[in-house]
């Protein structure tokens, strides 16, 4: 272990870890995709006077960023913000987040030609530095509260509408298969039998009233049972979400897992 890693806080719930390794667990734990987002008024606060990729590329920002909803609501993992076109960055390519758009290539790659304009020689140790510094701040600052998941795509994979290839995913080596909200929770833990699940109440369920939340986070919980399993939406949270009915998810998720 590094003189670095010896500085991180001894972690104080890993109910997430536990999961994963289809271990038991006191309750289920939750956490939710983009969790660090535009619903936060902190966060729309934090974007005025921040562009989305300078808050990515300033370890300081992206550690308040993701400290937002671990302050906010009692969730079992917080993850890392940054996002996946850091990667072209690094290669040298330009991207922009315009408003009401998303992110844009002014000079997108349009051939196999196009490849010549990449840094493809980049180090990545310094071109991506600032990610590893937010992940090590973030870990401090956590103090052990939870987890820290990396932005990936694995060990937690995400394979939406997937219907078709949940056999295969079943004989993968990942850990934990992600289903989104139309993904049959039956099929999913007859087809894969021997993995953590994780998912997959609707988004759009978040619009409801906190009531009607309460008993569809019941329902999923018992028919994916306490085992094996990893709360969270079908996909991301959506920007307009009502942040206190994002906070009656997760305290649902805890309350009747326990109570199961």
């Amino acid at each position: 272990m590094s003189e670095e890693e010896n500085l991180f806080p001894d972690l104080k719930n890993d109910l997430i870890l536990k999961a994963t390794r289809g271990e038991n667990v006191s309750r289920v734990p939750v956490w939710v995709m983009r969790q660090a987002g535009r619903y936060l008024p902190e966060f729309r606060d934090l974007r005025v006077e921040n562009e989305f990729f300078d808050v990515c590329r300033t370890p300081s920002l992206a550690c308040e960023v993701t400290m937002m909803p671990i302050k906010k609501y009692d969730l079992d993992a917080a993850i890392i913000f940054s996002d996946i076109l850091v990667i072209p960055q690094a290669l040298g390519m330009q991207v922009e987040m315009q408003k009401g758009k998303g992110p844009v290539f002014p000079k997108p790659l349009l051939d196999a030609t196009d490849i010549k304009l990449l840094n493809v020689d980049v180090d990545v140790k310094i071109e991506l530095k600032y990610v590893l510094d937010a992940i090590t701040l973030t870990r401090k600052t956590l103090d052990g509260k939870c987890p820290l998941i990396g932005f990936a795509g694995a060990p937690i994979v995400f394979a939406k509408g997937s219907h078709y290839a949940l056999k295969d995913l079943g004989e993968s080596d990942y850990d934990v298969i992600a289903l989104d909200w139309t993904m049959n929770i039956e099929d999913a833990r007859r087809l894969c039998p021997h993995k953590t699940l994780m998912g997959n109440l609707d988004p759009c369920a978040l619009y409801s009233s906190k009531e009607d939340i309460d008993t569809r986070v019941k329902k999923m919980i018992q028919m994916f049972g306490t085992s094996k399993y990893i709360a969270n939406l079908g996909h991301g949270i959506y920007p307009d979400v009502d942040p206190d009915h994002m906070e009656a998810f997760v305290n649902a998720v805890h309350r009747h897992s326990q109570s199961l």
